[in-house]
C-alpha cells in the first residue's frame, strides 16, 4: 500500500465514518433520554433514501402512507386514553399526528416539488413525525419497562419496519442525484462535491445538536431528564415530551443521513441495518452515553472498514463487529454493576 491509497481509504473511512457518527449520535441521545436502544435506527436512513429517489422519480413514496397510518392510529390510541382518564398534551398530538403528515400530504400532491431542495425537505417532512409516533405507540406504553423489555420491542419494530419498506419499496435498490458534482484533485486524491457535502453536513449537524443542547432550554431539559427521570419530572419537564422530541431528532438525523448516502450507494429496502449496526458499534464505544467518544468511535469504525476492505474485503464486516467485544470486556471490567431497577 502506498500513501495515495492510504489516502484514498481514509477518504472514505471519513465519509463513512462521518455518517456512522450522524448514527451513533441519534442512538446515544434516545437512550439517555429513554433507556431505548434503538435497533429501527438504520430504517430511518433508508426510507429518506429511498423516499428520495421515488420524489425524484415524480411517484409518491409509500412513506407518506406510513406516516399517514401511523398518524391514524396515535390518534385512536390517544382518545382511547383519555376515555380511561389519563392526561393527554392534545398540542403536541395534533402536531405529530395531524399537522405534520396533513402538511406532508400537501407538500407531495399539491406542490410536487421538482428541485431537490424541495424533495429534501419533502422527505425529512415525512420521516421526522415517523420518530414521536413509533415512540407513542411502541415505546410510551413500556416507559417503566426494563432495558431488556425496551431492546425486545425495538429488534421486533426493525422487523416491521424493513417488512413494511419491501413492501413499500419492492427489492430493487435506488441511488439519488448527487447534491454537488464538483470533481476535485487535491495532491493526486479525487475528492467528490458529494464527498463534502457529506462530511460538511454531518460536521453542521453536530455543532447544531452541541448547541441545542448546550445553549437552549428545550436541549437543557432533555439534558436533565438523560441525567435523571425522576428528577427531571419532579422538576416539572415533561418526560414523556421529551420522548417525543428526542425520537423526532432521531429521525431527522435519519433522513438527513438518507438523503446524504444515496448518490453515494445503492439503498435497499434492508440497506439500513448494517449502517445503524455500524452506528451502534460507535455508540458503544461512547458507553451510550458520551457523545464525543460516540463520535471519535465512529470515526474509528469508518476508517477500520476502509482499510479493512483493502486488506480483507472478504472479512471486513466480521473486522468491525468484532471491536465491540474488547470495548464490551473493558468496560465490564472498569465499571460498578448496579441493579437494572437502580
Amino acid at each position: 500500500m502506498d500513501s495515495q491509497v492510504a489516502l484514498l481509504l481514509a477518504q472514505d473511512g471519513v465519509v463513512n465514518g462521518a455518517v456512522y457518527a450522524l448514527m451513533a449520535l441519534a442512538l446515544v441521545l434516545v437512550f439517555s433520554v429513554t433507556r431505548v436502544i434503538f435497533i429501527p435506527q438504520g430504517e430511518f436512513v433508508a426510507l429518506g433514501a429511498l423516499t428520495m429517489a421515488l420524489l425524484q422519480a415524480g411517484r409518491a413514496p409509500g412513506t407518506l402512507w406510513l406516516l399517514l397510518a401511523l398518524a391514524a392510529l396515535t390518534l385512536v390510541v390517544e382518545v382511547f386514553r383519555h376515555q380511561r382518564g389519563v392526561a393527554v398534551d392534545w398540542m403536541s398530538t395534533a402536531v405529530w399526528a395531524v399537522l405534520m403528515p396533513l402538511l406532508a400530504l400537501v407538500v407531495v400532491f399539491l406542490f410536487a416539488p421538482t428541485s431537490m431542495t424541495g424533495q429534501a425537505a419533502a422527505t425529512l417532512l415525512m420521516i421526522t413525525p415517523l420518530g414521536p409516533l413509533l415512540y407513542r405507540l411502541a415505546y410510551r406504553p413500556l416507559a417503566h419497562a426494563t432495558v431488556l423489555t425496551l431492546l425486545i420491542v425495538s429488534v421486533a419494530l426493525h422487523g416491521v419496519l424493513v417488512g413494511l419498506g419491501l413492501l413499500f419499496f419492492g427489492a430493487e435498490g435506488f441511488r439519488t442525484t448527487a447534491f454537488s458534482e464538483l470533481r476535485l484533485d487535491l495532491g493526486g486524491i479525487p475528492v467528490s462535491g458529494q464527498s463534502l457535502v457529506v462530511v460538511g453536513v454531518a460536521s453542521l449537524l453536530v455543532i447544531f445538536m452541541f448547541l441545542f443542547f448546550e445553549r437552549t432550554i428545550i436541549g437543557k431539559a432533555l439534558r436533565a431528564t438523560a441525567m435523571n427521570r425522576v428528577g427531571a419530572r419532579l422538576m416539572g419537564i415533561p418526560t414523556e415530551l421529551s420522548g417525543d422530541l428526542s425520537f423526532a431528532l432521531a429521525a431527522l438525523i435519519g433522513g438527513v443521513s438518507g438523503l446524504l448516502i444515496a448518490p453515494l450507494t445503492t439503498v435497499y429496502y434492508d440497506t439500513g441495518f448494517l449502517i445503524g449496526l455500524k452506528g451502534f458499534v460507535a455508540a458503544i464505544i461512547g458507553g451510550l452515553i458520551s457523545y464525543p467518544l460516540a463520535l471519535a468511535g465512529a470515526l474509528l469504525v469508518g476508517l477500520l472498514e476502509s482499510f479493512s476492505s483493502f486488506w480483507a474485503s472478504a472479512f471486513k464486516e466480521v473486522i468491525v463487529f468484532t471491536l465491540i467485544i474488547p470495548v464490551l470486556l473493558w468496560r465490564s471490567l472498569n465499571s460498578h454493576h448496579v441493579e437494572d431497577e437502580e
